[in-house]
């Protein structure tokens, strides 16, 4: 081993590494929109018929977000979150529904207790600035 890979492998993970790269968030955003389709709140959010594209926006931004991949911003450019939400009225039900099914979505991951505190103080931060109404 050269003296470069030991300095890599020395080397702690991202937190995108850490939850479980590309299949922890495929499975987390799979989980979360499942609910999603059939959610009286939320659903009438979403103008497409098929979330397949919101879901893969949310998680190709959860991945870059997190450490991996860079894919949503070479798409999509700079996230600008709340502009991307201002269409919406997000109120403080759609809010907390949002913030209930993501918590189930991530409860069914069962991450050791210090990545999913990680992960939900995020994710409720995030769900608290998009609140728009």
């Amino acid at each position: 081993m050269s003296p470069g890979e030991n300095l890599l492998a020395d080397q702690a993970p991202t937190p995108y590494e850490a939850l479980g790269g590309s299949a922890f968030f495929t499975e987390l955003v799979a989980n979360f929109y499942r609910r999603v389709a059939v959610d009286p709140i939320l659903r009438p959010m979403y103008p497409d018929a098929d979330l397949t594209e919101a879901e893969r926006r949310l998680r190709l931004f959860l991945e870059q977000y997190w450490g991996g991949p860079q894919t949503y911003s070479d798409e999509r450019g700079h996230p600008r979150l709340r502009l991307r939400h201002a269409p919406y009225q997000i109120d403080e039900a759609a809010r907390d529904r949002w913030l209930e099914l993501m918590a189930h979505a991530v409860h069914e991951q069962h991450l050791p207790q210090d990545l999913e505190d990680m992960l939900w103080e995020y994710l409720g931060s995030a769900a608290m600035s998009m609140q728009n109404a």
